[in-house]
């Protein structure tokens, strides 16, 4: 069953902001994808969180798109909406951009990605995300 109208409106802040720095650069002197996927990771869990307050797991990340290069010094905001909400997961599109470092210009979509996470109790069985389903 499918709860779109309990999901709450898109929230106009990032879940979460990062500068990124070189620790977290790979041999090319870009910031490492997998760096990037666990902050999508993270920024999905404030999202889920956001819409009801649960323990969750990510359960699957998909549609992940890299478009541009994320650079040491870029300040990276992950924007995140919800986009359905079943009986005990959320899927949640996570949008990334950067302001670049040494940019006044526009921010630049980086990365963008799809992610379900599934409510879970104590013993790590799915719940439901509302009590009343």
């Amino acid at each position: 069953m499918e709860n779109s109208s309990r999901m709450k409106p898109p929230s106009h802040c990032p879940a979460i902001r990062v500068v990124m720095m070189p620790r977290d650069t790979n041999a090319a002197n870009t910031i490492f994808g997998g760096v990037l996927l666990s902050y999508i990771d993270q920024a999905g869990f404030v999202e889920a969180r956001r819409q009801a307050h649960h323990r969750y797991v990510t359960v699957a990340m998909r549609e992940v798109a890299f478009h541009e290069p994320v650079f040491v010094g870029d300040v990276v905001s992950f924007n995140c909406e919800t986009t359905r909400v079943g009986s005990t997961s959320l899927t949640i599109r996570i949008t990334v951009v950067a302001d670049r470092f040494n940019s006044d210009g526009e921010p630049v979509k980086v990365t963008e990605a799809e992610v379900v996470f599934v409510a879970i109790d104590e013993q790590c069985n799915p719940i439901p995300i509302f009590a009343d389903d």
